[in-house]
């Protein structure tokens, strides 16, 4: 799998792309991760990539040259375009169902925005897939891309090494389940024991029993978010 990454701040995927998941991903041949500087593609001495809004307000907005260059130079480079994600607040919903849509494509590529964000006609004329990982607001769209590009990793066969811890983290599987409650050693800590069924070698238990305790986990996670909470 292909994974583009433009962004104005290149140097921050250095260290999170040579970690030991996505480095020895990279290393095999499983994933092929590039990292753009928009810059690159920018005019001038100064290599200008934004400017104030008209109209006024705060802020400086991404002009559409330097990204619409950037991202039509970028696609150009393979017969295939890729799948283009445009990171923004107004994108819909990043969870496990997207991200298992974008592990089935060969080809992704991530525009990271900055600053006020884009001028509305790069989303004109890209016409992206506007992505947002949360309600919350980030300085850029870098920590996004990263968000995606490790949880699509994880979905890409071999990168894991064993398929079936993919099929058991949370979210994964029909039901979208939150994982339950894992222990390894030592048995007994500060008084905490590891529950009996998890000794006993009963694999049909101990899958039941950790079916049961993931139901628990995902309600007890439905009612704190949906349970509205005091500020002190």
């Amino acid at each position: 799998m292909r994974i583009d990454i433009l962004t104005l701040f290149p140097e921050m995927f250095t260290s999170f792309l040579e970690g030991s998941l996505l480095g020895a991903a990279q290393a095999n041949g499983l994933l092929d991760i590039r990292v753009v500087n928009i810059r690159d593609y920018a005019e001038g001495v100064h290599r200008q990539v934004d400017d104030r809004p008209f109209g006024g307000g705060p802020g400086m907005l991404l002009m559409p040259g330097p990204v619409v260059d950037c991202v039509e130079a970028v696609r150009k480079q393979a017969a295939d375009a890729g799948h283009l994600v445009m990171l923004t607040p107004a994108g819909r919903r990043l969870d496990q169902s997207v991200v298992e849509e974008l592990a089935r494509r060969d080809r992704i590529v991530l525009l990271c925005g900055r600053y006020e964000g884009f001028d509305e006609r790069i989303r004109e004329t890209l016409e992206p897939d506007e992505i947002s990982i949360g309600d919350y607001v980030l300085s850029g769209g870098e920590v996004a891309a990263m968000v995606i590009v490790d949880a699509v990793a994880r979905l890409v066969p071999g990168v894991l090494g064993d398929e079936e811890s993919a099929r058991q983290d949370s979210f994964s599987g029909a039901e979208r389940l939150v994982e339950g409650p894992q222990y390894t050693r030592p048995r007994e800590f500060r008084g905490l024991q590891v529950p009996d069924v998890l000794l006993s070698g009963d694999h049909a238990r101990i899958a039941k029993w950790r079916h049961d305790q993931a139901l628990v986990a995902t309600e007890r996670r439905a009612h704190s978010i949906h349970s509205p909470r005091s500020i002190p």
